[in-house]
């Protein structure tokens, strides 16, 4: 039976480890998945508005840029003013994420509307929208028609007023009929920007839109 020489190291004499612990391989994130049929549609509709105008806008042009079949489109949406409609809930309740409504004071409030305001006001299809020489469908889609998107609108609102009422820096009322009347006001001021806009630069278009925000809204 052979012997070493070598005599054993004792636990001092052992080589230092690194008392940082070895990095993880962080996992991948996952791929974005395609894009679903439904927003598909709505996004080649969305692109024909931009670039052609509504009128020009049909529906056997929606399902070939989207690379869908006509009875595909239908059986979503029954005509062309349907998909319109869907297509600015998409897109207004849209504008809505990153830009929280629901703070405490009536001021950051106020700012987080016009910014809103703002956002619809320079929104492509919105703005498709507002030039359009299609009376009717400017009335039926923003005048008469309270559709999901101004309801989602109206409850995003909502819940801003009550917080500013807790807060009491937004005057007593029943917050769905402030957060209506806030939305009139800011919608109409959209609505008319262009024609206001050699009177109304950018910085006194948010500005009184704000003043008016906040004197309706003062205790």
């Amino acid at each position: 039976m052979s012997s070493s020489n070598v005599e054993p190291t004792t636990a001092a004499e052992q080589p230092e480890r690194s008392e940082q612990p070895a990095e993880r391989e962080q996992p991948a994130k996952p791929a974005p998945g395609p894009r679903s049929t439904d927003d598909a549609i709505l996004d080649a509709a969305a692109d024909l508005l931009v670039h052609l105008g509504v009128r020009r806008t049909q529906l056997a042009e929606i399902a070939r840029r989207a690379g869908v079949s006509r009875p595909t489109v239908y059986r979503r949406w029954p005509d062309v003013r349907a998909v319109i409609g869907a297509l600015l809930t998409r897109e207004i309740l849209a504008t809505l994420e990153g830009t929280a409504l629901d703070v405490q004071d009536r001021e950051t409030f106020v700012e987080r509307v016009v910014e809103v305001s703002v956002r619809l006001r320079d929104h492509p299809v919105l703005g498709a929208l507002l030039r359009s020489d299609d009376s009717d469908l400017l009335l039926e889609y923003v005048v008469e028609r309270l559709g999901a998107s101004q309801r989602g609108l109206l409850e995003a609102l909502r819940t801003g007023i009550e917080r500013g009422q807790a807060h009491g820096s937004i005057r007593a009322g029943e917050p769905l009929e402030l957060a209506a009347m806030v939305l009139l006001i800011a919608q109409s001021t959209v609505q008319s920007h262009r024609m206001v806009a050699a009177l109304l630069p950018e910085a006194a278009w948010r500005r009184e839109l704000a003043r008016a925000l906040n004197g309706y809204l003062a205790p």
